[in-house]
């Protein structure tokens, strides 16, 4: 357990630290924009087409690990839309969806490589090439459904899904890898070092982008998401890992990446898709902070 803690602390400690950074004014809020965009559209595609490129596949079992991952987030799923009439109706429903299914990227690549090492970082860029594309069409779609906002069309829908920079960077790692081409000698290095920049950057901006003024205020939903989410989902990832006979390090970063806190991008879409933005942040800013706890019983329980 303490090994596990200590390999996670660090992560926590950039996180608490852009918080610190936001709080005391250090750094302008055009900088935390800035540095949002440049890490999502730049450093982290880089790090995830040079991690799924160069990754060594032979021990790990990719096809039981994504049937383990997309079958908890769709049992999730449904099981939220069966309860919808007893927990929440329109926005606030869009904004427990979200928190209960979507994941935060930098931190779950950040801990996984963390705890362990290069092949946790394969096995976590693998979970981030499925969920990417699953946990933001999903939410798309209970947003145009039971958000505010004009609904989208289809085609949109599909359009934003299909410009993820995250999206496209896993497929064009995976597309290289499986040709076995490599990486020419000038353009490895240069993804390389835009790559090491995305995890300190990336956690710094969450927690410059945390509001704990807003979880203070929450309720019985912003309890229920964390519940969901720390809790009910590694749980149903652990059950389908078992079920599929999934184990290793496959098994550790399925069940830890559907334990993580949700995407610091739910806020964003649920502003400008019509949910409940205030509830979305106070949601990702409890679950974050509750991470720091969650997190270390996980990964000492599956490894």
């Amino acid at each position: 357990m303490i090994e596990v803690a200590l390999a996670i602390l660090p992560v926590f400690l950039l996180i608490f630290l852009g918080t610190a950074l936001k709080a005391a004014g250090f750094l302008t809020a055009a900088f935390w924009e800035g540095a949002e965009r440049l890490t999502y559209f730049l450093l982290f595609p880089a790090l995830l087409f040079v991690t799924l490129a160069s990754a060594d596949f032979g021990g790990l079992d990719v096809l039981p690990m994504a049937a383990a991952l997309a079958l908890a987030v769709l049992v999730m799923a449904g099981a939220l839309l069966a309860a919808r009439p007893r927990l929440a109706e329109g926005p606030g429903f869009t904004s427990l969806f979200q928190g209960a299914t979507r994941f935060n990227t930098y931190i779950g690549l950040a801990v996984a490589f963390g705890a362990l090492g290069p092949a946790g970082a394969a096995a976590a860029a693998v979970a981030i090439a499925l969920l990417v594309p699953l946990g933001n069409l999903l939410s798309v779609i209970m947003l145009a459904r039971y958000g505010a906002a004009q609904r989208p069309s289809l085609a949109r829908v599909l359009r934003e899904v299909a410009a993820n920079p995250l999206i496209l960077a896993c497929l064009l790692g995976l597309a290289v890898n499986r040709a076995g081409l490599g990486l020419p000698p000038v353009v490895e290095p240069v993804l390389t070092v835009l790559g090491r920049g995305a995890l300190p950057l990336g956690l710094l901006t969450v927690g410059a982008g945390l509001d704990f003024a807003a979880a203070r205020a929450g309720g019985r939903l912003l309890a229920g998401a964390c519940v969901l989410k720390l809790a009910v989902m590694p749980t149903l990832t652990a059950l389908a890992c078992w079920a599929l006979g999934l184990g290793g390090v496959a098994a550790a970063v399925a069940i830890l990446f559907n334990g993580l806190p949700t995407a610091p991008s739910a806020y964003i879409m649920a502003r400008q898709m019509g949910g409940d933005a205030k509830l979305m942040a106070s949601i990702i800013t409890a679950q974050v902070a509750l991470s720091a706890l969650t997190l270390p019983l996980i990964l000492t329980l599956v490894t």
